[in-house]
């Protein structure tokens, strides 16, 4: 029988990604509901090449355009937060939550308390609302596979062994575009630049949180929350090459890593398969090719990103929550072209320093954080 899926987040990197596996075994699945943004005339696009029962657009001025553009399926069309979260909570095998941002965060918890399979490639889900999600996920028996493909890689690491005997996580971290640059060339560093990153394919904002390691450090923060080994038990280190996509070692310093090719579609396909396998169209991994993998320490006085996405999870209450909100909104400010590159992490820093956050006890108490946080920051562009 055909397996089911819902895409929450379809038209970004993610979904583009997830529909190509998908399409390459088509009787396999069965689409049940795809949703983007704000691009109704691609979501409508997809969702006639699938066959999808719903599709849903965030932006609700943009519902007539979906509907135009439908015309004539049987596929069901909606609009709006509500309608988010509606689609989220259909019964299905599995569902894919790739939403970017803080916006994922309701309709990533309406699929966790339906109790099924999520694929998690939202990072603010674990990042701003970890305690709250990982106790829903706990109440209501779902399951979270991790997409990210570091975290995907640790996953794979510790199947077959016990995480008590743990010794120590590791994420590679890429560099980004900007590793060998002086602090003096990533004060001049421009979004274009930003955005081209050596390795991986990705969206604007993704791109950009890899070039500052901001990236990393939400890693740092969501791999806490989904291999509890104690924060002591976690490291971040370089690796140009992002073929090694993250490493356990265990109690008897043997040391498992996960080796793969640089696209998404490898930690996808892990969690489209699970517990199984599947094929994916890329290349094998060529070894003697690439000749030499490398790895370095990171650099926390050019790149002070993971420095304090450690202290904000070792603060602990709302600091997580307040450090991506931050990070969100200086991100944009660089793209739009309002600040500098260096300045991203000062005014998450600033943002930090001057925003004690209680505790958040569910996602309105996380999202009252995150608009906090978000006042602040902007408040914070303005000296940056």
């Amino acid at each position: 029988m055909a397996r089911s899926i819902s895409i929450l987040g379809a038209s970004g990197s993610v979904g583009a990604s997830t529909l190509d596996l998908i399409r390459r075994e088509r009787n396999k699945w069965r689409v049940e509901g795809l949703t983007a943004n704000g691009n109704a005339k691609e979501l409508a696009k997809l969702a006639r090449e699938f066959g999808a029962r719903l599709a849903v657009v965030a932006d609700e001025t943009k519902l007539p355009e979906l509907r135009d553009e439908l015309a004539g399926t049987d596929t069901l069309c909606a609009a709006g937060r509500a309608a988010l979260c509606e689609a989220a909570a259909r019964p299905v095998d599995i569902t894919v939550a790739a939403i970017v941002g803080c916006a994922g965060l309701a309709p990533v918890m309406a699929a966790i308390e339906r109790g099924g399979t999520v694929a998690l490639a939202n990072k603010e889900a674990l990042v701003s609302a970890g305690d709250v999600m990982t106790a829903a996920v706990a109440q209501h028996g779902a399951t979270l596979l991790p997409v990210d493909s570091e975290h995907n890689a640790i996953f794979q690491c510790l199947q077959g062994n016990r995480v008590e005997d743990v010794a120590r996580i590791t994420l590679t971290a890429s560099g980004g575009p900007f590793r060998t640059w002086s602090y003096e060339q990533l004060a001049a560093a421009t979004p274009a630049q930003a955005v081209a990153h050596p390795n991986w394919d990705m969206g604007a904002k993704i791109s950009v949180d890899s070039a500052t390691m901001m990236n990393k450090g939400l890693e740092y923060i969501e791999a806490h929350h989904l291999f509890p080994v104690g924060l002591d038990r976690l490291r971040i280190i370089i690796h140009p090459q992002s073929v090694v996509h993250s490493m356990v070692e265990y109690c008897d310093h043997s040391t498992l890593a996960q080796l793969g090719p640089s696209d998404m579609r490898v930690p996808i396909a892990s969690c489209l398969a699970w517990p199984q396998r599947m094929d994916t169209p890329m290349a094998p991994l060529d070894l003697a090719a690439i000749e030499e993998l490398t790895f370095y320490a990171p650099d926390e006085q050019r790149f002070p990103a993971t420095r304090l996405a450690r202290e904000a999870i070792e603060a602990g209450a709302g600091a997580p929550a307040t450090l991506n909100a931050a990070n969100e909104v200086a991100v944009s400010a660089f793209l739009s072209g309002q600040i500098a590159f260096t300045s991203i992490v000062a005014v998450v820093e600033s943002t930090l320093s001057r925003y004690s956050a209680p505790a958040p006890a569910s996602l309105d108490d996380v999202l009252g954080v995150d608009q906090e946080a978000r006042a602040l920051a902007n408040e914070m562009l303005e000296h940056a």
